[in-house]
Order: structure tokens, then C-alpha cells, then sequence
């Protein structure tokens, strides 16, 4: 899962671009008015804030009152002007999205541990459009800084996938800030565009409703990003693709990506050392029922040799030996579909999400997975900058796998598990979100774990 995403295009160029780099590249240029997360869809985003005022509303002829124009909490809500706004950095070509975000949660009923712990994440994206620095045009720059700190949720519930992967990444067991992403993109065309560089795989395996790296939207691994394609895809690596692109929304993607992960480097020293990952990675826009949707196909391939399970903080296994493998492979599915779209605007709206994949049993700690659910903005008459979600997942855990895991953690089965979230959106800037989950876990001597939290995320 590679990402690309919130480049603004000159004015020239005219196209919003979106790439979803594989399984896990997303590269989304667009106006500095219309900027927002990582997991938002280039067109209908479910979880945006409106900047429409009464006035605008009424200059519209909009029949609507203000509220349902965007203004539901008031066209003054007391948020401080972002860095962009203070500096007006998209005149210079130059758009910021900072994150950080701070979880308190804890497992109050089976697991393993009962204790809440406090954790958090920092996120800290500039995408440059070198054609508004005087440079050349459709020349693009994606750079991502990230750290955490506090104490790490892993482990707590008994399960292979982790409840709040966020607060575990880019490294679990460092506070250090690492540049995930040092990301080019050259747009020949409005169609046809290529990139390279350090990129990061959270932002791929694109949803509306289920993505939005842990802080946004879901916070457990299951709803944030496919855990299919794990083993053969690394958090954070050099790669390289081309992407083809509709109306300013990415079709088809082709990765070509180093398969270990150089979160902690640069990467060229490991360069292609132990083999080469493909991504390919089709995503159709679908209008079912008269509403938007996404229909989305991907695969993941990877020469790598494996022997032993790596530790990787988006999935809770013990380093231990396995049967040698000369590679790996996945295959992947999403769907998002609006039941919803708010009449007076169309960035909101409400519907449904699902995944499914399969993978290699023979290296693959999980053979297949499926989840679905439901999300977007809130029905609650005025709380339409609010948004929700639940979801429900399953993963089958690989009978080849299980033995050599066995081993050092005793019995291992198949897990599922429930979350369920609601942003309550303070301002354009804080989001406060209650987040519950009941997880049935993959080993078989550990109790259904019962998990409440809270996470607030400040945009600036």
C-alpha cells in the first residue's frame, strides 16, 4: 500500500489527481480550498469540512436553511486559521496537512491486560507543485514526517490485528521522527503521470468509509487498510509506478516497490537486495442506485525469500522461524457505495464499505479476510460535520502458518472482531471521537476482549 496524495495542480494543468499507487498508493492533487485527509475520496468526501457561509447559501438559491448548507454549527465555529491560511502557502505552490492525534483507551473485559494507556501520533504532510515555484510543470513532491509516543495498545487484546494501529507507527518501538515519504510525481498529461521516491503504504486500498490511517475514520488495522497483502507489501520503501487517470480520479496504477521496509533509513543501500514487490491496482467509479461508489481490484506480488515472520506494528505476531518461501502473493477487493448524498452538498453523505482478499498460505500469517460496514456523515439533524462508523471483520489465519506461531503463543484460530466510532467534529480543527470494540481473538486461551477509548485529532 504505497501513497501518493494532496498535491495541488496548477491552474494550468486543470486536473485533480488521485493515485492509488497499487495496494497502496494514493496520490490526490487538488485546490487548496478543497484540500482535506488522505482517505477522502477525490470527489464525494464523507468526512470534509464545508466552508459554505448563509451568504454562499443564499447567493446559491439553495431552498434549504443554512444548517443543511454546511453551517450546522454555526458559519463562525472559533477555529484557528491553519498554517496554510497564515501564510498563504498554496499561493507558493506549497499545501500542509498536520496531524496529531492522542488516544486514551484500554481493554475493560477479557484480553490479556486490563489498563488503559495513553498514546499518540503525529502526522506531518507538505505536497509542493514545483510549476507555482517557477519549476516545471506538473512537477509534484509529496514529504511525510511521523512519529509516536506513549505507551502501545498491541498485545492488550489477545488479536493478530492491532486495535489502534496508529499509536504503533512508523516504528513501534521508537519515539524517533521518520520520513515515511520523500515522494516525486511527474504529470505528462492530464491522463498519464509517473512517480518515485520513499513512500509510506497507508494510503492505499483507497475506501470512503474505511481508511483514514487510524486517525480519521477507524482506528483498528482490520477497517484502516487490507491485512492481506502484509507479508508482501512493507510500511515504508522506495518504489516507483505509473498511474492512468479519468476526470481527475486514478483508474489503474502499477507499482514496482522494494519489498523490505527502510522506515528507519533512506533505502538505497537495500535496494532491490532481496527482491523486487508489484503492485497493479484498478479502481472504477460506479453510480449504483443514481449514487457514487467505487468498485476496486488489486494483487500483490513479491520475490522476496521468507523465513521467519517480521516484526511489523501492523500485525501482533512473534519473530519465529517458518518453512522457506521464494515468494508471496495477494489478492485484493473493495467496495464503497453511498445509500446517501446530502441534496445541498455533495461531499456528505452516508453508505456502506466492504473488503475481501486471499493470500498464500504458505508465508502468509493471514490466508483470507473480509470486512464490512457503514459510515460517512451523521443522520443527527445538526450534527453533519459529525461523522460514524461500524464494522465487522473476519480473518482466517493460515493453517501452514499456524504451527510455527503455535509454537512460541500457544493455540492460534481464526479472529473477527466489531468496532464502532463517532466523530464529534468541535470545529474545522478538533475532532473528539468515542471508539469501542469487541474482539474475538485469534488465540484460543484468550477470552473476547471488550475495548472502550477515546482519540482527539487536531488538524493544522
Amino acid at each position: 500500500m504505497l501513497g501518493l496524495d494532496l498535491f495541488q495542480l496548477s491552474s494550468r494543468c486543470r486536473v485533480p489527481v488521485c493515485i492509488g499507487l497499487g495496494l497502496v498508493f494514493s496520490v490526490m492533487p487538488q485546490s487548496a480550498e478543497a484540500q482535506e485527509s488522505d482517505f477522502s475520496d477525490p470527489e464525494i468526501r464523507p468526512i470534509t469540512w464545508s466552508t459554505e457561509t448563509c451568504d454562499s447559501c443564499q447567493a446559491a438559491a439553495m431552498p434549504c436553511p443554512c444548517e443543511s448548507c454546511g453551517c450546522s454549527q454555526g458559519c463562525d465555529d472559533h477555529s484557528l486559521p491553519t498554517l496554510n491560511e497564515l501564510l498563504s502557502l498554496p499561493e507558493h505552490g506549497i499545501v500542509m496537512e498536520n496531524n496529531v492525534t492522542q488516544f486514551y483507551m484500554g481493554v475493560v473485559e477479557g484480553g490479556q491486560e486490563h489498563e488503559f494507556r495513553y498514546s499518540g501520533h503525529g502526522d506531518y504532510l507538505i505536497n509542493a507543485d514545483f510549476s507555482k515555484m517557477g519549476g516545471p510543470e506538473g512537477l509534484f513532491l509529496k514529504l511525510r514526517a511521523e512519529h509516536r509516543f506513549g505507551q502501545s495498545m498491541s498485545g492488550t487484546t489477545g488479536a493478530l490485528l492491532p486495535s489502534n494501529v496508529a499509536a504503533d507507527l512508523p516504528v513501534a518501538d521508537s519515539e524517533e521522527v521518520y520520513l515515511t515519504n520523500v515522494l516525486f510525481t511527474q504529470m505528462f498529461s492530464e491522463n498519464f503521470g509517473v512517480f518515485a521516491g520513499k513512500t509510506d503504504t497507508l494510503d492505499g486500498d483507497m475506501n470512503a468509509f474505511a481508511h483514514g490511517r487510524g486517525i480519521k475514520q477507524f482506528s483498528n488495522m482490520a477497517f484502516v487498510a487490507t491485512p492481506i497483502a502484509l507479508r508482501s507489501i512493507p510500511y515504508s520503501s522506495l518504489a516507483t509506478g505509473f498511474v492512468w487517470l479519468e476526470q481527475g480520479e486514478p483508474i489503474f496504477t502499477f507499482t514496482v516497490m522494494n519489498p523490505t521496509d527502510t522506515t528507519r533509513t533512506s533505502g538505497f543501500d537495500e535496494l532491490f537486495e532481496e527482491g523486487v514487490a508489484l503492485i497493479p491496482e484498478l479502481r472504477l467509479p460506479t453510480n449504483f442506485f443514481g449514487m457514487p461508489g467505487h468498485q476496486l481490484f488489486g494483487a500483490t506480488w513479491s520475490s522476496r525469500t521468507y523465513t521467519a515472520l517480521d516484526q511489523d506494528p501492523r500485525i501482533i505476531l512473534p519473530n519465529v522461524p517458518v518453512a522457506k518461501s521464494s515468494d508471496t502473493w495477494s489478492l485484493y477487493y473493495n467496495f464503497d457505495q453511498y445509500l446517501y448524498v446530502d441534496p445541498c452538498d455533495s461531499k456528505k453523505g452516508w453508505g456502506v464499505f466492504g473488503r475481501a482478499g486471499i493470500a498464500e498460505a504458505d508465508t502468509n500469517p493471514l490466508e483470507w479476510f473480509l470486512s464490512f460496514g457503514i459510515g460517512g456523515n451523521s443522520v443527527i439533524h445538526g450534527r453533519d460535520e459529525d461523522t460514524f462508523g461500524v464494522g465487522y471483520y473476519y480473518a482466517g489465519t493460515s493453517d501452514e502458518i499456524a504451527p510455527f506461531v503455535q509454537n512460541a503463543i500457544g493455540g492460534i484460530n481464526d479472529g473477527q472482531g466489531v468496532e464502532m466510532y463517532y466523530n464529534i467534529a468541535v470545529n474545522r480543527s478538533l475532532t473528539i471521537t468515542p471508539d469501542a470494540q469487541v474482539i474475538i481473538p485469534a488465540r484460543d486461551q484468550i477470552d473476547t476482549a471488550v475495548l472502550l477509548g477515546v482519540r482527539a485529532n487536531l488538524t493544522f
